[in-house]
């Protein structure tokens, strides 16, 4: 455990699911304070459960707020692969971003494939990580949430759809295409309060694809801000928005 400033503890920890070893990392107030909530937080991809933005983010709710988050690592990314492969991906990443039309990328059926498998291995051990952090680190959290944008959604959706004890959720930057009905079932099980971000000029999500998912979700308390910009310029005020979203409904 390390002691951050404003009374912040940093921990980190590992759970076994399946033969795997999962890093994770919960952010929470100092021992003497209750938590009573929890945000689940999923990372992009080709990120980490301590990219910056995520880290950031944690530490100013556990200050602000008293919330708890946590983070894990999804299969081949962060610790669960090497330093030489996590900055392969970044870049192969960052190209797509870019436009690139040179970029490695998957035709449409196997990104489904690949999607809907990184899904049932992650959902997996994101609920396997929410009970170890509940029992042992989080004994006061009644309330929980999520948080994840575009890889974070791809997972988060199909965990939300299967696991009840989220009471509200941010997504953003995915879409769904026609051909994929596992993600379209998912997203029509989650009734909970939702908000969905999008990027009207991002380069890898179709604008029609991502009205579609919007509409395929199940819950009638559901939001869907549009903004300028590429898939990376989320502007500061939507993410400003998040905070409000969260503490109307975990209050």
């Amino acid at each position: 455990m390390t002691q951050l400033e404003n009374d912040i503890c940093e921990v980190e920890f590992s759970i076994d699911v399946a033969g795997e070893d999962v890093p994770c990392v919960i952010w929470k107030p100092r021992d003497s304070v209750k938590s009573r909530v929890m945000i689940a937080m999923g990372h992009g991809g080709s990120q980490h459960k301590k990219t910056q933005s995520i880290r950031d983010r944690a530490i100013r709710y556990a200050a602000t707020f008293g919330w708890t988050s946590l983070a894990i690592d999804a299969p081949k990314h962060g610790d669960r692969i090497t330093r030489s492969e996590a900055e392969a991906e970044s870049r192969k990443t960052q190209s797509r971003i870019r436009g690139d039309v040179t970029a490695p990328s998957l035709s449409a059926g196997d990104k489904i494939a690949f999607l809907d498998k990184l899904a049932t291995q992650a959902v997996t051990e994101w609920q396997a990580a929410l009970d170890t952090s509940i029992v042992f680190f989080a004994t006061d959290v009644d309330s929980v949430a999520y948080w994840g944008i575009s890889q974070g959604t791809w997972i988060g959706v199909p965990l939300l759809a299967k696991d009840q004890r989220f009471k509200c959720a941010v997504f953003g930057l995915a879409q769904l295409h026609p051909d994929h009905v596992a993600f379209k079932n998912a997203a029509a099980r989650i009734t909970v309060p939702l908000r969905f971000a999008f990027q009207w000029d991002d380069t890898i999500r179709s604008r029609e694809y991502g009205l579609a998912l919007f509409n395929a979700f199940g819950s009638s308390d559901k939001s869907m801000h549009i903004n300028p910009g590429g898939h990376t310029e989320i502007p500061t005020a939507e993410i400003a928005s998040w905070d409000l979203f969260f503490q109307h409904h975990l209050r």
